[in-house]
């Protein structure tokens, strides 16, 4: 059982700490993988806060690359030294969500025997099936995608959550179409994604609404051609006066209530809402129900983009070898595991776009 460094959460709301713990042996369908680069997505820092509850003690982080080391019984198609992406999204492959093409759904997600613990015994929880705040993780074969090896980690670990989930918003959720005119809520991590989803699907105007006037620049180098600040006291005016009519997508990046009270606003005939962003459990939106009803108007939920990962990830990986897709801009810094609650610390500041742990040497 070998002994990895790893940044636990011990109570909510206080810094994680690095320790040494026990990492069990991959089981029947698990690999190993040992990790090159992880990055601090908002929701492990919600999940720090105790927003979402969740057992401690508990290693989060679930964005992740790095290479096969061992296999369990039964996994075939990888190899050790393969190079893979690590995705929270873990599937059964037999239940109605995953035999209908929605694996992101999958209804039998239930978490497999403890991973982790330390030398004492006590079990520490590899939070969202992966524990990837750590040198090394064990996780489902259907959590991983292999990738070319020349590919850099600390760019294609963004593959697994953030860029999925805002290119999969609008291209799997939103079921955007060419010529179709978006407005994205939200110009961080998640967000910028959704702008280059947008872009990407051919969108004919797409308008970013931030709070912040140096993301809606960013914001348009991503793809974006109007930028809204959210302070005006009716921004989607401003919006509908970009596009000249109501938005055929709205995307709502942003895990706040205000975000998705204003967001039905932005809407023509016809819209689509897709809703991403996560609020804390308990919070409320209001809504007047008979303006979707009369203008036949839909509000979507989506779940990390909808998105197939052996499908959508390779697909975005040869976009990004191409120069088509935008993953190395979507770096603010890169930290070492010792400095990971510093890196946290600039994340919640809320100016970083992605900043990733840089973990052990690829090359070796």
């Amino acid at each position: 059982m070998p002994q990895i460094r790893a940044a636990v959460c011990t109570a909510f709301n206080e810094p994680l700490t690095i320790e040494t713990l026990h990492l069990r042996d991959p089981g029947p369908d698990e690999i190993e993988v040992t990790l090159d680069a992880v990055s601090i997505c908002h929701s492990d820092i919600h999940f720090a806060e105790g927003a979402w509850g969740g057992a401690l003690p508990a290693v989060y982080g679930h964005e992740a690359a790095g290479r096969v080391t061992a296999l369990g019984d039964g996994v075939t198609g990888l190899e050790p030294g393969t190079r893979v992406v690590v995705t929270l999204i873990k599937s059964c492959g037999t239940c109605r969500s995953c035999t209908t093409g929605r694996p992101a759904l999958c209804e039998q997600t239930a978490d497999a025997p403890t991973k982790l613990t330390r030398a004492d015994g006590t079990e520490v929880a590899a939070a969202m099936h992966c524990g990837a705040f750590a040198e090394r993780v064990v996780v489902h074969r259907s959590q991983v995608v292999a990738l070319p090896a020349e590919l850099p980690p600390e760019s294609v670990a963004l593959l697994a959550c953030g860029v999925i989930t805002g290119i999969g918003a609008v291209v799997n959720a939103g079921r955007l179409r060419p010529g179709e005119d978006v407005v994205v809520i939200g110009a961080g991590g998640v967000g910028l994604n959704a702008i280059q989803g947008a872009r990407i699907a051919g969108a004919r105007r797409i308008v970013a609404v931030d709070m912040n006037e140096a993301k809606l620049e960013t914001a348009k180098a991503f793809g974006a051609t109007h930028g809204v600040l959210a302070t005006d006291p009716k921004p989607w005016r401003r919006a509908l006066r970009a596009l000249g009519r109501g938005a055929d997508l709205v995307a709502v990046t942003v895990g706040n209530t205000k975000a998705y009270d204003d967001a039905p606003r932005y809407l023509g005939w016809g819209g689509r809402m897709v809703m991403v962003g996560m609020p804390e459990a308990g919070a409320k939106a209001t809504y007047e129900p008979v303006i979707p009803a009369l203008l036949g108007q839909h509000f979507i939920g989506s779940k990390m983009g909808d998105v197939v990962i052996s499908r959508d990830i390779p697909w975005m990986a040869d976009l990004y070898a191409q120069g088509r897709l935008k993953l190395d801009e979507l770096i603010s810094g890169r930290w070492p595991l010792d400095r990971i609650n510093e890196a946290i610390d600039d994340t919640r500041r809320g100016g970083a776009r992605r900043n990733v742990i840089v973990l052990n040497d690829p090359s070796g």
